[in-house]
């Protein structure tokens, strides 16, 4: 797990090193074991460090095989390096390091790009072809791992952040209303290639490019999620697909428990983390297998912590457990700090919890487990129901899901932001592509492969790599992923959803944690607006040193008036909303 950074120029100038070492210097969070840099003519890359798999120099980056002519940065985890090292050794490759970076700077000598389907991991690299001049860049299967890029007529610069390419410099950083319009739709969610800021992307998942020192450039799809059962699963009946999905996930928890000598796991005291709990017993997790729950002060009559069910698995399996409590003063004091690790504003109340819980197991191990991506998976949310009975699914969806109407979008922002409902229709493009036969498993696909990777996903990675720790997400294994989408809906949509994956689990962990109410970690402080909280958000809202002409006065003061009543369809205040923006922009210097 690092930061990676990198220049390629297309003018016939050398690449600015000055620039790429202000961008990985940014990074130091993502790696504060070590720092590296190389310079080839046009391409500069730069590289920090977090020390998890293989702690000798030689694994050191960027990497560079002068024999091959290749040279690499690397951020993530293979976890099936060993078995790709023996293949490479049997077709003559010698290794002058133990870790995965030498595998797959060698394995893309030898495959080339049909290196990527071999890889079972998450990762963002970069490979500089010397011969050919050619940079090659490539992003994980469901974009675990973030990579943003920048790109004039005279260079392509990438890093592991946004805001670690500002740092750069020469970048205007001018907001792009389409993808405010899909921020302010999708609670945060802005598709890949838009980001927030004009002149930046970001790589979509599964995706690779590649771009020549003249600056032509091609980008292909290396990875899509197919759904329907295969022709020999036809038959298969709940209690196979039930099987199928318990091998599949302790082999993806066995898998990520590699190379971890203290390991952590990130409690909510659901069915998803309980069971990643359960796993890493089953895969031999020592007696010092940690557990980490947070809880915050409760607000609006709703509970702010979910003690109850993470004490329960803690107890049952016996780990050393951790309790994190926090008052809204402290929520209000770390928020700046949680926004400026942001690679773009999030308004999950997640966001701050994760980011305080990060901080706290960061103390005790630097390899944690999280359970996202299940709900999306295995059709966790209300939503899917809904959409599964629609005579009109898109319709449905966007009623579910999205936060505000197209013309209650163009009532919250002045007029120069209102160029398009780019948030109804890049639903109906999705659900109109073909791969997803049913309605139900379109809504699972756009969930699972754009809505997921741009918001819990990001969440969990830009949150614990604020403090420089490593999380493995076993659900999001693409043999997991797969076979999920391989499952009929009526095996996951019964008993509010997740119903083969909550029966799977019955034969691991207590049944009182299956059978309880969905929960999640809760930031009530954050929902319901109240008190200090809401003063602090009429501050940021209202002073006229913040004001960036975003919001239409007239809503603002609409929202005020009754911020317990301006909830979004997902239950999230459409208040902190419109604070996160400033917030960020704010802390990005914008």
């Amino acid at each position: 797990m690092c930061g990676i950074a990198g220049e390629l120029r297309f003018d016939n100038q050398p690449a600015d090193l000055a620039a790429v070492e202000r961008i990985t210097q940014s990074l130091t969070a993502r790696g504060p074991d070590a720092c590296g840099f190389n310079s080839q003519g046009p391409l500069a890359l730069g590289h920090r460090r977090l020390k998890i798999m293989d702690l000798c120099e030689a694994s050191g980056q960027p990497m560079v095989d002068s024999a091959l002519g290749l040279s690499m940065v690397f951020n993530g985890a293979i976890y099936n390096y060993p078995e790709l090292r023996a293949e490479l050794e049997a077709l003559g490759y010698r290794f002058f390091s133990e870790g995965d970076t030498e595998v797959l700077l060698k394995g893309f000598h030898a495959w080339g790009e049909a290196l990527l389907p071999r890889l079972n991991g998450m990762f963002a690299f970069a490979i500089w072809q010397r011969d050919v001049q050619e940079l090659f860049i490539a992003r994980d299967r469901l974009g675990i791992k973030p990579l943003y890029l920048s790109r004039t007529g005279e260079r392509l610069r990438f890093a592991s952040t946004l805001p670690a390419l500002l740092k750069g410099g020469d970048i205007a950083g001018v907001l792009n209303p389409v993808a405010l319009n899909h921020y302010m739709s999708f609670h945060a969610v802005v598709p890949a290639p838009d980001t927030l800021i004009a002149g930046i992307e970001k790589l979509p998942p599964g995706t690779f490019m590649r771009v020549d020192a003249n600056g032509k450039s091609s980008q292909h799809r290396w990875w899509t999620l197919e759904f329907g059962a295969s022709e020999e699963e036809q038959g298969y009946s709940f209690e196979d697909w039930q099987e199928r999905t318990l091998t599949t996930l302790r082999e993806s928890v066995a898998l990520r428990h590699r190379a971890a000598v203290d390991v952590g796991v990130l409690l909510s005291g659901g069915v998803d983390s309980s069971l990643l709990v359960g796993l890493l017993r089953e895969a031999g997790a020592a007696d010092n297998l940690q557990t980490f729950s947070i809880g915050f002060q409760d607000a609006g009559g709703e509970r702010g912590d979910e003690f109850k069910y993470s004490d329960l698995i803690a107890q049952h399996y016996g780990t050393r457990h951790h309790q994190l409590r926090i008052q809204e003063k402290e929520i209000l004091e770390q928020l700046p700090a949680a926004f400026r690790a942001m690679s773009e504003p999030m308004v999950s109340h997640d966001c701050i919890a994760f980011y305080l819980l990060s901080r706290e197991v960061s103390k005790h191990c630097k390899v944690v487990q999280s359970g996202q991506g299940a709900d999306e998976l295995f059709a966790g949310y209300h939503w899917y129901p809904q959409v599964d009975g629609a005579a009109d699914p898109v319709e449905a969806y966007l009623n579910a899901f999205r936060d505000r109407s197209f013309e209650e979008y163009a009532d919250t922002v002045q007029q120069q932001w209102v160029k398009g409902d780019f948030s109804g229709d890049f639903v109906r493009q999705h659900f109109a592509q073909p791969g997803a036969e049913a309605a139900v498993d379109k809504a699972l696909r756009i969930d699972s492969t754009v809505m997921l990777v741009d918001d819990p996903v990001k969440r969990v990675d830009n949150m614990t790599m604020a403090w420089g720790l490593e999380a493995r997400v076993p659900f999001l294994d693409h043999n997991v992923a797969e076979l999920s989408a391989r499952i009929p809906a009526k095996y996951k949509l019964p008993d509010g959803g997740k119903y083969v994956l909550k029966e799977a689990a019955r034969k691991v962990i207590p049944a009182a944690v299956i059978d309880r109410p969905k929960g999640y970690f809760p930031v009530p402080g954050l929902k319901h607006l109240e008190g200090d909280t809401l003063n602090w958000v009429r501050e940021l809202l209202t002073d006229p040193s913040q004001d960036r002409g975003l919001y239409n006065p007239a809503m603002l003061d609409r929202l005020f008036k009754d911020p317990e009543g301006q909830l979004t369809p997902l239950r999230g205040s459409k208040l902190w909303q419109l604070a996160a923006v400033n917030l960020w922009l704010s802390e990005q210097g914008l």
